[in-house]
């Protein structure tokens, strides 16, 4: 995913890490090398990316009672962690790796305008300290019908996307404010609700937004740039429609749900063709299944339903891999099959876009956690 694709190679794997990649023809079998796994005819490719989902907070089976997606109990709440409610039990873990997905990007919904804070993380494990590559790993705010139909019927804000855009200016005004006190030496305490804003104003962590109509994704383009932050445009189902103004902000989108119903008026645009669009804007994108709006199983299906209507295969495959890893911020991690980087592996039969393809192997951090042998 980073360069020309291998045909009939190898990787070499010690302590969880790649330390070697290359092509057969140059392949020198080593004193202590440990188990060799032949897997002559498949397609070995980085461990697959969900780079937007909701995996282990809303947990499958349970309904309601395990259901920790949204504090929607007041429409700011950036101290909240998804750190504290993802459950690894989810059987939706298991179903991702099933699926050759290896790492995943999980928080907060977006019932309110600000949601708190998402981390990245493995998909294997029982302990959540343990699967975390990066957290915080972004800064989760909604705009639209979401937080609008969360409050507008209790009488209070926000009730409009003026409401919405509001509430969060104000909020990152007043994280400034307290920013420059901190650094000028003027701060009294430190205030929980503020500390959270600081890697998002520092650009260590993006802004991860939640923005379907094309008006919502340029109120929160506005708003970026009227602060100089980072963000991602999440979903950004019409962003086909302002190709061009995505283009000048220089963010990334993270494009999807396609597999799902226009449930709502501000997905009444969804099309499948946007990955083509912005692939060919020079716009960097990934495909998400927002699980479990559509399960994160079907990821692959859903980047070949992108190829279907016009996308590359090599760019359906980067929008899972490499793109989401960037997107994300932890391409030095994950994402490509690389000297260095962490030995997330997933080995399939062919395409995995493809709907007969089957996950022969996913291996996480150089252990084979899944294999399905014909």
């Amino acid at each position: 995913m980073e360069g020309e694709p291998i045909e009939s190679g190898y990787v070499r794997i010690e302590k969880g890490k790649i330390v070697d990649v290359g092509y057969m023809s140059n392949y020198e079998k080593k004193q202590n090398d440990g188990e060799a796994l032949d897997v002559k005819g498949a397609w070995v490719l980085p461990g697959l990316i969900e780079p937007h989902a909701h995996i282990g907070i809303t947990e499958e089976k349970w309904g309601t009672i395990a259901d920790d997606c949204n504090e929607a109990t007041s429409p700011i709440t950036a101290s909240v962690r998804a750190l504290d409610a993802v459950n690894p039990m989810d059987p939706a873990f298991h179903d991702a790796i099933a699926a050759g997905i290896t790492s995943v990007m999980v928080g907060p919904g977006s019932a309110n305008v600000v949601g708190g804070q998402f981390l990245f993380m493995k998909t294997q494990g029982r302990c959540i300290d343990h699967m975390v590559v990066k957290v915080p790993a972004a800064m989760k705010v909604a705009f639209g019908e979401n937080p609008k139909t969360t409050y507008s019927g209790l009488n209070q804000c926000p009730a409009t996307r003026m409401g919405i855009a509001c509430m969060l200016r104000k909020t990152l005004f007043q994280a400034s404010q307290y920013k420059k006190d901190k650094e000028s030496g003027n701060l009294a305490k430190e205030d929980f609700e503020m500390e959270p804003w600081i890697p998002v104003l520092n650009k260590e962590i993006p802004l991860k937004a939640h923005a379907h109509r094309a008006d919502d994704i340029l109120t929160v383009i506005r708003i970026a740039k009227e602060f100089d932050i980072d963000i991602t445009i999440d979903h950004g189902t019409e962003s086909h429609l302002i190709v061009d103004e995505i283009v000048v902000s220089g963010f990334p989108v993270i494009s999807g749900p396609h597999f799902t119903s226009r449930s709502k008026l501000e997905i009444q645009n969804m099309n499948p063709k946007t990955s083509k669009v912005l692939q060919e804007a020079g716009v960097l994108f990934s495909i998400t299944t927002d699980h479990p709006v559509s399960m994160i199983q079907y990821l692959p299906l859903c980047a070949g339903l992108a190829v279907k209507n016009g996308l590359s295969i090599e760019d359906g495959l980067k929008a899972m891999t490499i793109n989401a890893a960037r997107i994300c911020r932890v391409d030095d991690r994950v994402g490509s099959l690389k000297k260095g980087k962490d030995a997330d592996i997933a080995i399939f039969t062919g395409n995995p876009m493809e709907l007969f393809t089957k996950t022969l192997y996913t291996i996480i951090d150089g252990e084979i956690i899944y294999e399905d042998l014909p």
